[in-house]
């Protein structure tokens, strides 16, 4: 019992950390870039077994600032137009280039392009789901998360 109180308060440090659980991100990361947790382990610059102790929440953040730095760097990607294509070809690419990076950390870094953000969000969900199920999905979440709701509408509307 003493074990799945400490893994919630890291759960919960980790939201107010990163905005939320670190295995919800990674997760995310292993299915866009459709890699095992231990490629993706790799990539970042950590051990396998590490990572899988971030995501469960028996450990509660990432100690080093690089593997940190990669994390956000492999989110970014996600949102480019090249990634977000799925070409098994550019996903690769963009794995290797932040497996080489050497990124620093500091208050310096910019956002994202919030326009080409959208727009590779919106590809990416136009490629999993079809104009009905987009609509569909709209529809049952209107009324709790209308933000996200309006997201699929405009997706779909591209499609």
């Amino acid at each position: 019992m003493e074990d799945q109180k400490i893994v919630q308060r890291n759960l919960e440090l980790q939201r107010q950390w990163y905005g939320e659980p670190l295995g919800d991100r990674v997760r995310r990361l292993v299915v866009a870039f459709d890699v095992s947790q231990a490629n993706l382990a790799d990539v970042l610059g950590i051990s396998a077994p590490m990572l899988s102790q971030v995501m469960s929440g028996r450990r509660a953040k990432i100690g080093n600032p690089s593997v940190l730095a990669r994390l956000i760097m492999l989110e970014r990607k996600v949102l480019t137009p090249e990634v977000a294509s799925g070409r098994r070809e550019a996903l690769q690419k963009a794995l290797e280039d932040v497996r080489d990076s050497k990124p620093t950390v500091s208050r310096d870094m910019l956002p994202v392009d919030p326009g080409r953000a959208d727009r590779a969000a919106l590809a990416l969900l136009r490629r999993t789901a079809t104009v009905d199920e987009l609509t569909e999905a709209a529809k049952m979440l209107d009324g709790r998360f209308p933000a996200i709701a309006e997201l699929l509408r405009r997706a779909g509307m591209l499609a």
